[in-house]
C-alpha cells in the first residue's frame, strides 16, 4: 500500500517505492526550502544576523580607531543599538556598548544624536579593584 500518492512538492503521481514522497531530488530540495521559509526564523538566528550586521557597519565607519558618526547614518543602514555583545565603562562613567571588538557610545551633540565609535583596546580588559 502506497503511503503518499503524489509528490509533496509538484503533486505529480508517484511511481516506484511505496514510501516515496517526491518524484526527484529537485522536488525534495524545493519542498524542504519552501517548508523552511514558511517557519518563523529562530530567535537566535535573528540575534546573530543583527550582531553581524551591526559589526559590519561599525567596522566600515570606524577606520580611525575613534570616530563620531550621526546615528541616522548608521540606522539607515540597519544598525540596531539594542544588539551588542558586551560593554565597557570608562573612568568618566560613560558606558560603551560593544559588538565584538567595535564599540559605540550614544551622544547628543547640538540636538543631533550621534555615536562615538571606538575599537576594543587591551587596557579595557584590566579589572580594577
Amino acid at each position: 500500500m502506497r503511503l503518499q500518492k503524489e509528490c509533496l512538492y509538484c503533486k505529480k503521481v508517484l511511481i516506484g517505492r511505496t514510501d516515496k514522497k517526491y518524484c526527484n531530488l529537485h522536488c525534495k530540495s524545493a519542498y524542504q526550502y519552501q517548508k523552511e521559509k514558511e517557519q518563523p526564523k529562530r530567535f537566535y538566528n535573528k540575534v546573530d544576523n543583527q550582531l553581524k550586521l551591526n559589526r559590519k557597519i561599525l567596522k566600515e565607519y570606524n577606520k580611525g580607531g575613534k570616530v563620531t558618526v550621526r546615528a541616522e547614518v548608521l540606522s539607515n543602514l540597519g544598525f540596531n543599538p539594542n544588539f551588542f555583545t558586551h560593554y565597557w565603562k570608562n573612568q568618566k562613567g560613560d558606558v560603551y556598548l560593544f559588538v565584538y571588538e567595535y564599540g559605540f557610545l550614544k551622544r547628543n551633540e547640538n540636538g543631533k544624536n550621534k555615536y562615538v565609535l571606538i575599537t576594543w583596546q587591551e587596557y579595557m580588559s584590566i579589572k580594577k579593584n
